[in-house]
């Protein structure tokens, strides 16, 4: 749906020019008014409806990955190290993402850079996009002016972030899946095949095994008015979960809960080292001050656990302490290895090198402990699925064996 958008531009002699144009997206309205000529100053929806609401699934279409900020920033970093300027970069990307959602950030955040913010502080109103730690380190670049190094670095750490939520997904997609077919197949097994069976027992007026009766009363219930109930209280359950988990404790409770199963516990505790260590690395390699870093690197470890951990070691850096020494005494949340590599980083002078080998190898780990667990629950799950339909068809033609038993014989 096209949208009427308010300008003011100034054209090629620096005189303000004031008008009206269609278009179906702050950025491509931008764009057009570049090909005009013209330097844009304000641009502005007049439609009632506004631009956010051009997305029509809220959540899903409007929504920018961490995978497409971190091609976006690679490709900036790539502009810029070419010599493009900054504002000529950030138009040529807004113009030619898929993503309509990035593609009107990265307008708004061309048209505050043309209006004289830093491209930091520009990055900086769009928070869930560009996060802390995006925006601390495009500010360590501004200042140092090795701008097209940093992006190129944040690029490499969001590119290694994406990745790693891409293996755990992957590693939780196949068990989400097979445990889901097996509902379905267990639900319609209840609604259209014990019904059935169900008959047949009533007419032979005989007493039912235990197993029998348990899965009819299931099939009663699934098909019974009260299903709906149990289905609210259920959906209202997962809800309130949901909600408790966003609060601090909650996060906390469950965080700490995660770490816990013997198989999924180890992955996310590797993944969440994993990041802290490619993070600390990235901030420390673009001269962020240590103790600003690990204030990031605690935000952005994707576990309030280690988190912690990573606020108690900047408590003891904050009074002279090495960083190795106060992370040491976390033992249970930071690996020893990664205390001792920290340690001989800090002695060397090479504790960004050291922190992006601890990434590298936990990197790894990852990667291993996915693939075991996709070989350990294929067969698992396999069995899993074929023991239940064995159960529920055995316990459907345990009454006949039993009235087949008491046929009289000719």
């Amino acid at each position: 749906m096209a949208l009427t958008f308010d300008y003011k531009v100034r054209d090629h002699g620096g005189k303000l020019v004031q008008g009206q144009l269609d278009g179906d997206s702050l950025a491509l309205v931008v764009g057009k008014l570049r090909e005009m000529g013209y330097l844009p100053i304000a641009v502005t929806p007049q439609s009632k409806v506004d631009v956010h609401r051009e997305i029509t699934i809220p959540g899903l279409t409007n929504r920018v990955k961490l995978g497409e900020t971190a091609v976006v920033t690679r490709q900036l970093a790539t502009m810029v190290e070419s010599g493009l300027s900054v504002i000529r970069a950030i138009g040529i990307l807004a113009g030619q993402v898929e993503n309509k959602e990035l593609a009107r950030i990265l307008g708004e955040v061309q048209l505050d850079v043309e209006r004289g913010s830093s491209l930091s502080t520009a990055c900086a109103r769009h928070p869930k996009v560009f996060n802390k730690l995006f925006v601390t380190m495009v500010q360590a670049g501004e200042a140092g002016g090795h701008l097209d190094s940093v992006l190129l670095d944040l690029s490499s750490t969001m590119e290694k972030q994406a990745e790693l939520q891409r293996k755990v997904r992957g590693a939780m997609t196949y068990p989400a899946v097979v445990v889901s077919i097996m509902i379905v197949i267990f639900l319609a097994l209840l609604i259209f095949i014990v019904p059935t069976f169900q008959k047949l027992f009533s007419s032979l007026h005989a007493t039912l095994p235990l197993p029998t009766r348990m899965l009819i009363r299931m099939s009663k219930t699934v098909l019974s008015p009260s299903a709906l109930l149990i289905l609210a209280v259920i959906a209202t359950c997962v809800v309130l979960i949901r909600r408790w988990i966003k609060t601090d404790l909650g996060r906390k409770k469950w965080d700490a809960f995660k770490m816990r199963p013997p198989v999924f516990g180890p992955l996310a505790h590797k993944v969440a080292i994993a990041r802290f260590a490619h993070t600390l690395g990235s901030l420390v390699q673009a001269g962020v001050p240590i103790l600003e870093s690990l204030d990031i690197v605690s935000e952005t470890s994707g576990n309030c656990i280690v988190g912690g951990a990573i606020l108690d070691a900047k408590a003891g850096v904050r009074e002279g302490r090495s960083l190795a020494d106060t992370l040491s005494k976390h033992e249970e949340v930071i690996p020893r290895l990664v205390t001792q590599m920290i340690e001989v980083g800090e002695q060397t002078g090479q504790l960004d090198n050291m922190l992006q080998k601890v990434g590298q190898f936990y990197d790894g780990e990852v990667d291993a402990t996915v693939n075991n667990l996709t070989s350990m629950l294929e067969p698992i799950l396999t069995v899993a699925m074929g023991a239940m339909v064995g159960a529920m068809v055995i316990s459907m033609y345990l009454p006949m064996f039993t009235y087949i038993k008491h046929i009289p014989q000719s």
